[in-house]
């Protein structure tokens, strides 16, 4: 693990200008820099480096972020692997620290796996190479497929001997930790006696299957003897789930984007048949259905992809699949049907990779344009099937995002399926509104999946905020969901600025910042984050106050020094200009004003995008997306509110916070209210005529104060400002 001063030596180090412009070719515009987004292709640059900010941020496909989390994006590496590759670009020494036991029990378990299956890959490697059954087996296998040497080198691949025990004696001559090579599906445990393993590859040659950043994470074995079955893979553990995973990615992913498309195909030995032909740029789905974390994977490196299958009837049906997930995730998808009799292995190893590619280039076919054609060729005269054709193809279009994608693709299908356009228009913006809605629904199922798949203890205990539910609607398990994300993002852009006054009862006072104005507004009401993700950021937050402080006083005493430089060079060109006296007090209050306008941006700056520059890049992936998600869906001041507020930019933003903050808050607040006024209402309806009048009376006085109160939260969210609060 790196250790934590490390960690900050290289976020400190890292300038997004410098790693961005690793990649993309940056403009100077203004206190920016812009260039063409190397997430997706564009013509108009719409990718935007913040320098300030150390922030970079595509206004078109969503993506950017600290350097980390850009060089975790662009280059599919892990949290800890990005760290690295920024040392490397620094030249920082990363220092690995000891684990404490608690951070040892975190991070055990999926480094032992990971350890587990390195380790498996490569004794399998030896045994091909340096064992007589490994190479008269094994090896000629390979050899007997047209597998090179350099391709078994490339991806890996290895033998696992027959013996049954093999795998497993050299396990425990190792001092392997077995139980991990069990849970990762190496080894098996016997049933019959305790303490003994066997192995599960045995007898199969070997196809690890490596992720982004080249961690073995799984393993595929191919039986050579007959038997019943074909292929044993790798059971889904901490370290692999089989639907976030394509095989070769590691070893295509450059090739990938320097093509800027990605062939996908169904086995291992496509990938290998097809990298040997010279096109690298190719990944197997395993022979699973498409998923969206396989999608999402290559669209880490592009937006183009060219499914190829086998010309039978099979390779017609699985290239149907995941159609809708691919053109969801705005990929532009074309299918490839190789002639019958061949696969893409067989296909490469009798063609050259410019014949292959050539092959592609003429018979490529558009997604939706193929589909259409292979529905309309079973219809027959059959009307029904006819129907259930045009309403398949209409269902896909609903998954286009962007409009005038779709609108041409109407214009094409309507000729393809002979309907008019305005019939399919009308059809494809009807089902496009039950989409929307999936995706929303599947969006808050995964969010409450992953959640429910953490221990998260949020303090201080808020169970009884809680409501939770069997939906898959993330406001019916969170009701306040909105209402937090609200809170939460204004605490994220705002958090370290000064925001009001505080008067103790001594009569001294203090000057709170926003995170700590909302905290006392919470705790006063005994409130507090209900989603788990909000709360752990916030605590996130509050414990950066004395950091702030330490990096303020050091930033401040800079700051001191700038402002005197500013003031000399400005007083000295004023005496070298011929000016009377009352021309020189003009000039010298003008400059006086001017670099006090430039030093009061300068220090907002620093608390406006301390927690940003803090937490953009935080370890914990839940803290690092919640703070992306609020920098990302940041909206700039309207053209009303600038034309009705003619001050500087950086006042017009403290006005906009000063009422955004307590407003947040207040409606947080003003709707646990209406639910527990609802409740209370309920409760009443409930016990009438079956209980006496006190308790109704009971009932009554309390639903009475909580709309008293409601009303006082009424009148202050009316107010625009927030003045001095008193303790």
């Amino acid at each position: 693990m790196i250790d934590k001063a490390t960690v900050q030596k290289i976020t400190d180090a890292a300038d997004i200008v410098e790693v961005v412009s690793d990649y993309v070719h940056l403009i100077k515009r203004g206190r920016n820099y812009v260039g063409l987004c190397p997430f997706h292709n564009e013509k108009t640059p719409s990718f935007s480096v913040n320098s300030v900010r150390n922030f970079c941020y595509c206004f078109s496909c969503k993506k950017g972020g600290s350097p980390v989390n850009f060089i975790m994006e662009k280059e599919g590496l892990s949290y800890h692997d990005a760290l690295l590759h920024l040392a490397a670009k620094y030249n920082i020494k990363v220092e690995e620290k000891e684990l404490s036991e608690d951070e040892r029990r975190q991070l055990n378990e999926r480094e032992a796996l990971l350890v587990a299956n390195e380790w498996a890959a490569s004794q399998m490697e030896k045994y091909l190479h340096d064992t007589e059954e490994g190479r008269t087996v094994g090896l000629q296998y390979f050899y007997q497929r047209g597998v090179t040497d350099e391709a078994i080198k490339k991806f890996r691949l290895g033998y696992n001997p027959d013996s049954g025990h093999a795998l497993a004696d050299a396990a425990k001559l190792a001092g392997m930790d077995r139980k991990s090579l069990v849970e990762v599906g190496v080894l098996g445990d016997s049933q019959k006696m305790a303490g003994s393993y066997y192995d599960r590859f045995r007898g199969r040659v070997i196809f690890p299957v490596l992720n982004p950043s080249g961690k073995v994470v799984a393993l595929g074995g191919r039986d050579l003897k007959g038997g019943m079955a074909k292929y044993i893979n790798s059971p889904e553990s901490a370290i692999y789930k089989k639907s976030n995973e394509l095989y070769g990615i590691y070893q295509a992913k450059n090739e990938i984007a320097k093509q800027d498309n990605c062939y996908l195909v169904e086995g291992y030995m496509d990938v290998i048949g097809m990298w040997q032909s010279g096109m690298e740029n190719v990944v197997a789905s395993s022979g699973t259905a498409l998923t969206d974390g396989q999608i999402a994977m290559i669209h880490r490196f592009t937006n183009n992809i060219t499914l190829i299958y086998d010309g039978d009837a099979a390779g017609i049906k699985a290239s149907l699949r995941g159609i809708d997930m691919l053109l969801a995730h705005k990929m532009n998808v074309k299918v490839l049907l190789l002639p019958d009799g061949h696969d893409p292995d067989s296909f490469a190893r009798e063609h050259t990779p410019e014949d292959f590619r050539k092959y592609v280039g003429e018979h490529a076919t558009d997604i939706i344009r193929f589909k259409a054609q292979v529905l309309l060729n079973d219809i027959g005269t059959d009307p029904q099937k006819r129907v259930e054709a045009i309403n398949s193809v209409v269902q896909s279009l609903a998954h286009i995002p962007d409009k005038v994608k779709r609108n041409v693709y109407v214009q094409e299908c309507s000729r393809l399926l002979g309907v008019s356009e305005e019939v399919i228009e009308g059809a494809v913006e009807k089902s496009r509104i039950d989409v929307i809605e999936q995706q929303r629904r599947r969006r808050q199922t995964d969010e409450i999946d992953r959640l429910d798949s953490n221990e998260l203890n949020p303090q201080p205990d808020v169970s009884k905020n809680l409501r939770p539910s069997n939906s898959g609607n993330i406001t019916d398990k969170y009701p306040y969901y909105l209402l937090e994300r609200t809170v939460i993002f204004q605490c994220v852009r705002y958090g370290m600025l000064e925001f009001c006054e505080v008067e103790y009862e001594d009569g001294s006072t203090d000057m709170i910042n926003v995170a700590e104005y909302i905290a006392e507004e919470l705790q006063s009401d005994d409130i507090w984050f209900s989603f788990p993700t909000f709360a752990k950021t916030f605590n996130r937050i509050l414990d950066l106050k004395e950091d702030f402080i330490k990096e303020f006083e050091a930033f401040d005493s800079e700051i001191q020094i700038q402002r005197k430089e500013m003031l000399n060079k400005g007083y000295d060109e004023i005496a070298s200009k011929v000016m009377n006296i009352t021309e020189i007090k003009r000039a010298e209050r003008i400059l006086e004003d001017n670099i006090e306008e430039e030093i009061a941006r300068k220090y907002y700056d620093f608390a406006r995008y301390f927690i940003e520059h803090k937490l953009s890049s935080h370890h914990d992936d839940d803290v690092r997306r919640t703070v992306m998600d609020a920098i990302n869906d940041e909206q700039p001041l309207s053209n009303i509110y600038m034309r009705n507020n003619p001050v500087s930019e950086r006042k017009m933003e403290e006005d906009r916070m000063r009422v955004l903050v307590p407003r947040g808050v207040l409606e947080w607040k003003n709707e646990m209210l209406n639910q527990m006024i609802r409740a209370k209402m309920q409760q009443l309806n409930n016990i009438r005529g079956h209980s006496g009048p006190e308790e109704e009376q009971k009932i009554l006085l309390e639903t009475q104060a909580l709309m008293a109160k409601r009303g006082q939260l009424g009148k202050e969210m009316g107010d625009r400002t927030i003045g001095k609060k008193i303790k």
